[in-house]
């Protein structure tokens, strides 16, 4: 065990619930079982996934058994040391289902994430996931019910909300119970950006582009939308972690503050525009916490400077970027955000602390008494 606690609050599942429900389906998202029962399954998660083109063995990504295996994960946990994680299920959650049919699936599939939970030798919590696609009753009956889950720290949600974004008005009462719970919001990625802008050549280069740019520019372009249409002047005790140690905000941040100190469309200019009331410095230093994986010091740095070394969180996105040396135990990913963290900080050794778990334990109310 880590003489000091870490905390990984960015750690995947598909877990079993999840992906019966993706086996039923013939449309994106599904899972392709390949004739070749040796190999595992294929995960057609986007549009661009679903080529028939190409051979089924090379559409999608495949997921194997470390996508779904609580013994895995907590095998993975205990190579790097890692004291608790906050297990999240992956995207695309359950955007993509009916209205009729969102409701019974979060149920199912929040019931096994506590289940998985309470009998993981209390090395996990979980951020539950949300029927976005149903009406606000049923997603404020959702929300309800997961005070009765006692290993469930908060949600994860994706940058569409109910399919307009996190700036609709129609996402106000949805704001409003999450703040009255004390539920954290985890806002992760997964549409990214047209197509059309990474070029004809796209897929010469894989995912890379997306993963890389598409999906930072995705979160900073949410929430920046949510602060614009002034949720958190409405919701001043919401909590959001924004993934991917907040997309760009942390380097745009005094860009965005400027364009809207300078926007005539807004009161204080010229415009009858509402705008932002608070300003974005108070929002990032008030609600917003930004996880550390983003695999480089300077992006730690960035991020400490913009919320302050309180609000940062370790994670390892595992079950993604896995070892590229085949039969590897240790991951480089979680190794080299690790090192991010430690250069970052320098000598600073508690906040290297903070980082590495403190700040999660802290913001999440997880018990670590055993294990330390």
């Amino acid at each position: 065990m880590a003489p000091t606690p870490i905390v990984d609050i960015h750690t995947h599942v598909y877990p079993s619930t999840y992906l019966t429900l993706l086996r039923s389906r013939t449309e994106v998202p599904y899972l392709l079982d390949l004739p070749d029962t040796s190999s595992p399954p294929r995960l057609i998660i986007l549009p661009s996934d679903d080529d028939p083109a190409l051979p089924a063995h090379q559409r999608g990504r495949p997921i194997d058994s470390s996508y779904s295996s609580i013994n895995q994960k907590l095998e993975f946990m205990k190579t790097h040391d890692i004291t608790k994680s906050v297990i999240s299920l992956a995207n695309p959650w359950l955007d993509f289902l009916s209205p009729e049919e969102g409701p019974q699936w979060a149920e199912k599939v929040n019931k096994e994430l506590e289940d998985i939970c309470s009998t993981s030798q209390d090395s996990l919590y979980a951020f539950a996931t949300l029927p976005l696609s149903a009406s606000s009753s049923h997603i404020i009956s959702a929300i309800h019910r997961l005070k009765f889950l006692p290993h469930i720290r908060g949600i994860i949600i994706g940058t569409t909300g109910l399919s307009q974004g996190l700036d609709d008005p129609a996402l106000e009462p949805i704001w409003s119970a999450l703040e009255s719970a004390k539920l954290l919001i985890f806002l992760h990625p997964h549409y990214g950006l047209p197509s059309s802008v990474y070029g004809p050549r796209a897929s010469e280069y894989g995912h890379v582009l997306p993963l890389s740019l598409g999906f930072p520019m995705e979160t900073t372009i949410a929430f920046t939308r949510m602060w614009l249409s002034g949720v958190f002047d409405r919701h001043p005790k919401l909590k959001v972690l924004i993934a991917h140690a907040g997309g760009t905000v942390p380097f745009l941040s005094g860009r965005i503050n400027s364009c809207v100190q300078h926007e005539r469309h807004f009161p204080g200019n010229e415009g009858g525009g509402r705008g932002p009331k608070r300003y974005l410095k108070e929002v990032l230093r008030e609600n917003i916490w930004l996880d550390a994986v983003v695999y480089s010091s300077p992006g730690v740095n960035a991020a400490v400077e913009v919320v302050g070394k309180d609000r940062v969180l370790f994670g390892t996105d595992h079950p993604f970027f896995p070892p590229l040396e085949e039969g590897k135990e240790e991951w480089m990913s979680v190794e080299t955000n690790v090192q991010a963290v430690k250069v970052a900080l320098g000598d600073d050794k508690h906040g290297v602390t903070k980082l590495l778990g403190g700040n999660a334990i802290e913001l999440l109310g997880l018990d670590v008494a055993g294990d330390c």
